[in-house]
């Protein structure tokens, strides 16, 4: 790999680290009620959006690393619960009453609504669990890999450096939602 394919791989790393750092802030304080507390009946909870941003890097990743290690790409309608997600053995401990495979994408406000009263902290734990993996995963990431496609169900086809970006961006956007929530609940 190149230096400039190193610097990528280290911004990358840089910027899940601050989604870390950032999910820590969020749950610092927080009672398991305020983490489920909606601020509106139409409105994500801090605990849920903090449970989705994570679910989605564990699924976007495993599926990344799953398609680079020889993986047919995905294409169709094929939304299969892709292998090697940490979820697995953490889903028991989060007591969800979701299908194995979701990841929060399309749910509505009474799944939003279920999502179940837990100690914040199992979310820091998810969360850091799930970083470690991704970092793994991103130093196993050559050169040529960052132009392979992972994702045909989309035009165009998604690569891997497109997927990264899009997944990093994803949890930045939501780990902010999650603060702004935090805000509401703790400045009433």
């Amino acid at each position: 790999m190149t230096e400039e394919q190193n610097w990528a791989i280290r911004i990358l790393e840089d910027g899940f680290g601050r989604v870390r750092e950032s999910v820590e802030r969020v749950v610092f304080g927080l009672s398991p009620a305020q983490l489920v507390e909606q601020p509106s009946p139409e409105a994500n909870s801090a605990g849920w959006i903090l449970w989705h941003l994570t679910r989605i890097t564990d699924d976007h990743f495993a599926a990344l690393a799953h398609t680079l290690r020889g993986a047919e790409a995905p294409s169709g309608r094929d939304f299969s619960m892709p292998p090697g997600q940490l979820w697995t053995s953490w889903r028991e401990r989060f007591g969800t009453p979701y299908p194995e495979a979701s990841t929060g994408f399309g749910h509505s406000p009474e799944d939003v609504a279920a999502f179940p009263k837990i100690e914040p902290q199992l979310l820091g734990d998810y969360q850091d669990a799930v970083y470690e993996r991704a970092v793994e995963i991103l130093r196993g990431i050559s050169a040529d890999d960052l132009g392979k496609v992972v994702d045909r169900r989309w035009d165009p086809p998604v690569t891997a450096a497109v997927r990264l970006v899009s997944i990093l961006n994803d949890a930045t956007q939501h780990v902010g939602q999650a603060a702004y929530v935090k805000g509401l609940l703790t400045s009433r």
